[in-house]
């Protein structure tokens, strides 16, 4: 156990450093909120991965592979239809290069289409942190169980990720995100094939659980299927935290290199996350983990690399053909693979305090950039916007480790985040790129009703009869926002060439 707090000690002191290494370069407003627009391809593309992947496929992805296998990959899915469209978006939005989506709302739209995204985002962006807190916690006291509780560990979580965040904001954000990418990224594919040799092979995993885990649609229907595909679509398309991280690109050509590293990241990243959760279930089918699977990766991490007669082989049968016996395995070798566990686990906790801090950060720039000097105070020195900046950070965390306490399901709260933002905000954005006819009263309704259909349905939806509380808000709150932004942008006076103008093509 000594070796796990060690490499999480080695983390968070590696990712102090960089916050603090990056503190003296925070002069102005714009290195705070996009790091003086300097980000490379390289950093872009390893914060973009970081920032994405995050508890939402950590633990809610991951426990729906321990219970349904590989159709957990169609929540991964969505975000990789989204980012084949964002190829094309992101030289578009560094061209635009302000601060924040509601910046965007306002040059296409109105002043009112922008506080209408602001609130959207706050519901969505603190939410989402606030089930990073519940993962970093779960992790916390899977390592330290005698001394940390999972509530405990949510307080140390959050105290980690308000500090780093609070720092040096994006320029800490962008540069963390590099080492932690790196980090998960290299230590989850060495470990996949490790986990899989320890249950036996791939044959003895396919042979030991249901046939449905390997099948396209599952033991899922196809709605549902699609309730998990595309609110996680929609919210990549119109993701805040990746527009701001486009606004912090050196360049174009810096923002579109970026997408292709991300995608290849990716696909690759969270098909591999969702294959140890799956080869988990198959290591440790009952016990602790069964009853909360949404530990199934930290407790792989844990558990799944000691050498103790793990190596079992099934013949055609089904019967055991072969066992690899704890002596055969060295000393050097024994140490090497619980290294790598602890790797593992802290790859993880990295990556959980990473999308924490992007998801913290955004909501703080927009209350500083779209409330504080838009409206309260517009003549703010840099100083004191610093200082604004950095308080709102610490108000919003301790907003989101509030929610966190009374949050059960992971997965439900990530479906819940997504489809305020799939709904409210994806629409509005795209069109505002892509559909010169969208309007600012059609945008203002899109934003108002998104958001209202969201939020009514996740508190009515217990009191309705199962056939229809049961399913998520999705198809309701993005079909009415659609209606909205068609119908009232059709009966409604176009948009003038000047406000078309910053929108056209890269």
């Amino acid at each position: 156990m000594n070796l796990y707090a060690a490499v999480i000690a080695v983390i968070v002191l590696t990712l102090l450093s960089v916050s603090l290494a990056r503190l003296g370069k925070v002069k102005t407003k714009a290195d705070y909120l996009v790091a003086g627009r300097t980000l490379p391809a390289f950093v872009l593309i390893f914060t973009l991965l970081s920032s994405w992947i995050g508890s939402g496929s950590l633990l809610g992805g991951a426990e729906n592979a321990y219970k349904h296998g590989f159709v957990a990959l169609w929540q991964a899915g969505g975000g990789w239809a989204g980012l084949l469209l964002i190829y094309f978006i992101a030289p578009r939005a560094r061209k635009f290069a302000q601060f924040t989506i509601p910046d965007l709302l306002e040059a296409r739209y109105n002043q009112t289409a922008r506080v209408l995204g602001v609130i959207a985002i706050l519901l969505t962006y603190t939410a989402i942190t606030s089930y990073q807190f519940i993962g970093g916690g779960d992790i916390l006291h899977l390592i330290f169980p005698e001394v940390i509780s999972p509530l405990l560990g949510r307080y140390i979580l959050a105290a980690f990720v308000i500090v780093f965040t609070a720092i040096a904001g994006m320029s800490s954000v962008a540069y963390m995100d590099l080492f932690i990418g790196l980090l998960a990224t290299t230590t989850m594919c060495l470990a996949l094939p490790i986990l899989v040799h320890h249950a036996g092979g791939w044959s003895a995993v396919h042979a030991a659980l249901p046939a449905t885990h390997f099948q396209l649609l599952g033991d899922l229907s196809f709605i549902k299927c699609l309730e998990l595909f595309l609110p996680t679509c929609l919210l990549l398309l119109g993701n805040q935290s990746m527009y701001q991280k486009f606004f912090s690109a050196k360049s174009e050509k810096d923002a579109r290199r970026a997408v292709v590293g991300w995608i290849f990241g990716t696909v690759i990243l969270e098909t591999v996350i969702v294959a140890i959760a799956v080869t988990g279930s198959t290591l440790f089918p009952n016990g602790e983990v069964s009853k909360a699977p949404r530990e199934i990766l930290a407790y792989c991490g844990l558990h799944g690399f000691e050498p103790a007669a793990t190596t079992i082989v099934l013949g055609a049968n089904g019967q055991v053909a072969s066992v690899t016996p704890a002596a055969a395995v060295s000393t050097t070798s024994v140490y090497l693979l619980r290294l790598l566990g602890a790797l593992l686990m802290g790859a993880i906790f990295a990556k959980i305090i990473s999308t924490a801090n992007n998801y913290l950060f955004s909501p703080a720039t927009n209350l500083v950039n779209d409330i504080y000097v838009r409206y309260v105070s517009p003549e703010a020195s840099n100083k004191k916007i610093l200082i604004v900046s950095r308080l709102t950070v610490v108000l919003l965390g301790i907003w989101a480790l509030f929610q966190s306490l009374g949050t059960e399901s992971v997965l439900k709260k990530a479906l819940y985040a997504y489809t305020i933002y799939a709904a409210a905000l994806t629409p509005v954005i795209l069109a505002a790129f892509f559909w010169r006819r969208a309007t600012a009263a059609a945008a203002v309704a899109s934003v108002a009703v998104g958001t209202a259909v969201t939020v009514a349905w996740d508190t009515v939806a217990p009191h309705l009869p199962p056939s229809i509380g049961q399913r998520d808000a999705i198809f309701p709150a993005l079909i009415a926002s659609l209606l909205c932004l068609f119908l009232v942008s059709l009966f409604t006076t176009p948009p003038s060439p000047r406000q078309l103008e910053p929108f056209g093509e890269a």
